[in-house]
């Protein structure tokens, strides 16, 4: 999983709250509990004094995990449940969001908030890059886009990665309209397609592959979307192609400001990481590196 270089659930019933259903209910809706067995539920509960999940569990009609699943809507912090979205499941933070390699991913986002995005009210965009493919860069800017959206972070994944596309894949997208289509005067806001399963999320896939994505980049229409994209997003992350394979990672970095590096465990080159780092000089901030074990 991944690992920051920035620094070498309870079980309960009833929520207060105006508007807040109980497990119950949540579980019901979600197909996890019957109403014969809900009753159940409540007559030990009753009987033994217990809360509501630990009644459900007592009895084997739920799991921790059940119950962990309607605690998070309780609170508005949903995710997945496996099998039952388009959404890739290596998308671990919108699956197993209390798993330690999830917490590292929050960790990661708690730095690039101090070392960034609050640092400056105008800093909303940060460009993810690796040397080369296969390094974990989309994985990466993908489980961090879930986790600044679970902190209620209006946010926005783009795929500026028009050679090697993934992010629609990973998010279950239609691609064929999409960042290229924006940028060649083809397609308007709408082809930023909400992630209704996810909280405050969206993504903006990178489109049908054109001819000339770094010419595309290049266009003054792009750093105009950039900032009419500030504008309505809290945190904009931007999936680049491979950065010493091609220049559109740079291009994407200085529109965006900064950039987060990615290095894949014994398998990224230092000599790679240097030349990366250089080219970014003057023209982007590096925030900081990650170490992706995954």
């Amino acid at each position: 999983m991944a690992q920051s270089n920035f620094i070498p659930a309870a079980t309960g019933g009833v929520v207060s709250g105006h508007g807040q259903r109980s497990i119950g209910a949540i579980l019901i809706d979600a197909g996890k509990l019957t109403l014969e067995e809900a009753e159940r539920i409540l007559r030990l509960q009753r009987e033994q004094g217990l809360r509501f999940g630990e009644a459900a569990t007592q009895l084997g009609l739920v799991t921790q995990a059940d119950i962990d699943f309607a605690i998070s809507r309780q609170f508005d912090y949903p995710y997945l449940l496996h099998g039952q979205s388009a959404v890739s499941e290596d998308l671990v933070a919108a699956y197993t969001p209390f798993s330690p390699q999830v917490e590292t991913l929050r960790a990661l986002r708690s730095q690039l908030m101090v070392r960034w995005f609050d640092t400056d009210p105008a800093r909303k965009a940060l460009a993810v890059i690796s040397a080369e493919r296969n390094e974990g860069r989309s994985f990466i800017a993908a489980n961090l886009a879930v986790v600044f959206s679970q902190l209620g972070e209006h946010t926005l994944l783009i795929d500026t990665d028009m050679r090697n596309p993934c992010q629609h894949k990973l998010f279950g997208l239609d691609n064929r309209g999409g960042l290229s289509a924006v940028l060649s005067g083809r397609g308007g806001p709408d082809t930023i397609q909400r992630i209704p399963s996810l909280l405050d999320l969206s993504v903006l896939p990178a489109g049908a592959l054109p001819p000339n994505p770094l010419e595309l980049l290049a266009r003054p229409l792009y750093s105009k979307l950039m900032g009419e994209l500030a504008m309505e997003f809290d945190v904009i992350l931007l999936d680049t192609p491979a950065a010493a394979v091609y220049s559109d990672a740079q291009a994407t970095a200085a529109c965006a400001g900064a950039a987060l590096i990615v290095i894949r465990k014994n398998t990224t080159r230092i000599s790679q990481v240097r030349r990366v780092t250089d080219a970014l000089q003057g023209r982007a901030t590096v925030v900081g590196a990650v170490l992706n074990e995954f």
